[in-house]
């Protein structure tokens, strides 16, 4: 094969290399993440076949092989799992994001807190109201 061929190959896996880790890192999502270490995977056989390639090396075929089936099963099992979590877990917030969310439920706290003793505060009032109608009732049988 043609040298010029093969450094081209080179420096296009290599790009595409460098935008899979940047979309690994950015994400947003778990799925986003999951897809960007299969292409890392494919990219990795890639690199692996062209200095097989280049060197002549018949043997790496198997090591090929064995990278494309632990990706595979890598990116099936790591599906599976994404794809049984809740939708609001499936992507890692912002520290921004997760202040927000914190305060959120902070407030929702407070407000079942508030909630609850309130409607404490109307049974008891309510059953003390009960009690003293009865009183009455009973008073006024008699």
């Amino acid at each position: 094969m043609s040298p010029i061929v093969m450094v081209i190959c080179g420096v296009l896996l290599t790009v595409s290399a460098v935008i899979v880790v940047g979309r690994i890192e950015r994400g947003p999502s778990m799925l986003d993440r999951v897809v960007g270490l299969d292409v890392l995977v494919a990219v990795m056989i890639g690199c692996l076949a062209l200095v097989s390639l280049w060197f002549g090396r018949e043997d790496l075929v198997l090591v090929l092989t064995v990278l494309a089936l632990v990706g595979f099963v890598g990116s099936v099992t790591l599906a599976r799992f994404a794809a049984a979590e809740p939708e609001d877990e499936r992507r890692i917030l912002t520290p921004a994001e997760a202040a927000k969310a914190d305060e959120r439920e902070r407030e929702r706290e407070a407000q079942e807190g508030d909630d609850s003793s309130g409607s404490s505060r109307s049974r008891e009032s309510a059953a003390s109201t009960a009690e003293s109608s009865n009183g009455d009732e009973r008073g006024k049988d008699a």
